[in-house]
């Protein structure tokens, strides 16, 4: 049996990854918690976030990025996750965060 493609409950495989880093973009890494800085909540900041939730507009993180980083934001691993491959969808850790939806 080939280990790429087979079901379990419906599931593929392959698509494990796929769900695991989905997860990850809702939940950011549970073992190192992350707080937002208040500082770091610029009109610019607050406006980027909220325009990437509202419209979905997940090809923008990596300039959330760049806005958190003028702000002050050393984090990496807000950073890294803004400018990641993603996937990134709504209910963004970062993004949620910065809106005070988490």
């Amino acid at each position: 049996m080939h280990a790429v493609g087979y079901a379990i409950d419906g599931l593929r495989a392959d698509s494990e990854p796929k769900q695991t880093a989905l997860l990850r973009d809702g939940i950011g890494n549970p073992f190192r918690p992350v707080a937002i800085d208040p500082d770091w909540l610029t009109s610019t900041v607050v406006a980027l976030a909220a325009g990437i939730y509202a419209d979905r507009a997940f090809d923008r993180p990596p300039v959330l990025a760049d806005a958190l980083e003028d702000a002050g934001c050393g984090h990496a691993d807000i950073l890294a996750h803004c400018r990641g491959d993603g996937p990134h969808a709504r209910g963004c850790w970062v993004v949620d965060m910065i809106l005070g939806k988490g």
